[in-house]
């Protein structure tokens, strides 16, 4: 089992595309809906130093807040997919 998180916004392509790939893997995750503002994402703040999103956190990796949904898809794959 995994401690994985995400922070999402509803509609957001880039957010669909890391928890279709969190489901693909068959990963157990906590998604965080985040407000549309980004001058109200400031827990997405503190954990990755920015407001965009997704960010996936996976303390078990030592991964505090990573942004960019390519780097995330990418770094799921490396960790979590049939190679790892």
């Amino acid at each position: 089992m995994t401690n994985l998180e995400v922070y999402v916004l509803s509609g957001c392509p880039y957010c669909a595309k890391v928890t279709t790939k969190l489901d693909d893997l068959g990963l157990e995750y906590v998604s965080h809906e985040v407000p549309a503002s980004h001058s109200e994402r400031t827990e997405v703040e503190e954990i990755s130093g920015q407001t965009g999103v997704p960010v996936l956190v996976d303390p078990d990796n030592g991964i505090e807040g990573m942004p960019e949904s390519s780097d995330i898809v990418e770094y799921l794959e490396e960790t979590y997919g049939q190679a790892a």
